[in-house]
């Protein structure tokens, strides 16, 4: 993901409503009869209750921002499963890796004043939206794509168990922070990724991130072109997420996806969207504001997921 020293915090909300700073959610209790104007649905094999679907679709209303489109709040999309943070919460966090002060504020700053900056974030979104909860987080790169093929071959130095559990303890400093893993794959393939930090993602407070600006299908070395995932990858990982949910009984897992261009995901029409993973489609990249916000409009406002 292309981002530097982070001054202020990530802001994730759901993709099927919104990114960055916008969370989304909606929702009616399971017996419920759904209204005429409801967006969403609830998959019948999923035995599990749902959120509070009545203040779901309230919520995802509210974020659709009025939205004359007819593309916002997305239709047809799976209630999650009760637990669920968005779009009840935003989500607040701060980026990077340890061992670097270039990728974020994670790595910039030791731990105590990381989180005195940190606060200070949550306090102004509190202050801003005070009907809205704030959720703090750490969203920590596991697997950084790298400029040397590795042992392997495969151009990723992946953290080792003894850094992920530094995060989770840094975690512990603020009560109920959750953290997210995120993975750059470079040569190698999601597939073969996600069993590394499988034990992590059984945890109820650690959720997902994968970036596919590295994720160099063509055998392109990372940082020389932009990668890319197709929706069929990212409907294995969201089943992947989907069976761990189920297998361990956790509330929904969210799913960030990093996303800047269009060719970095493709044929999202074909993401499949699941009770147990919240899937948000995350916008980022360089440039001013002005080019940030036609990047939405472009990637995440005009293909929602």
């Amino acid at each position: 993901m292309k981002i530097t020293k982070i001054a202020g915090a990530v802001l994730i909300g759901m993709a099927t409503i919104s990114t960055f700073a916008y969370c989304t959610s909606d929702a009616k209790k399971a017996g419920d009869k759904k209204a005429a104007n409801d967006t969403t649905k609830v998959e019948e094999e999923n035995l599990r209750a749902p959120v509070d679907t009545a203040k779901y679709n309230q919520l995802i209303k509210k974020l659709a921002n009025g939205d004359t489109t007819g593309k916002w709040p997305v239709k047809n999309q799976p209630y999650p499963l009760d637990g669920a943070i968005l779009p009840f919460k935003r989500i607040v966090v701060y980026y990077g890796n340890l061992h670097s002060k270039k990728m974020g504020a994670l790595g910039e700053y030791a731990p105590k004043e990381m989180w005195s900056r940190l606060n200070k974030e949550i306090k102004h979104w509190e202050k801003v939206d005070p009907s809205t909860p704030v959720q703090a987080g750490l969203h920590y790169i596991a697997a950084v794509a790298s400029g040397t093929p590795g042992k392997d071959g495969k151009y990723i130095n992946r953290m080792g168990n003894k850094q992920i559990d530094s995060v989770l303890k840094i975690a512990k400093m603020r009560p109920n922070t959750i953290v997210f893993l995120d993975l750059q794959v470079a040569l190698s393939t999601i597939k073969a990724e996600l069993p590394h930090i499988a034990k992590y993602l059984e945890m109820p407070n650690v959720h997902l991130g994968i970036d596919p600006e590295f994720s160099m299908k063509d055998g392109s070395l990372p940082g020389k072109k932009i990668g890319t995932y197709d929706a069929a990858d990212i409907n294995y990982v969201t089943g992947y997420l989907a069976d761990i949910v189920k297998k361990h009984n956790l509330t929904p897992k969210v799913f960030v996806l990093h996303r800047f261009t269009k060719k970095m995901v493709t044929n999202s029409q074909n993401i499949k969207l699941r009770p147990e993973v919240q899937v948000v489609m995350h916008m980022d990249g360089w440039g001013e504001p002005d080019l940030k916000l036609g990047t939405y409009r472009h990637f995440i406002f005009g293909e929602p997921v």
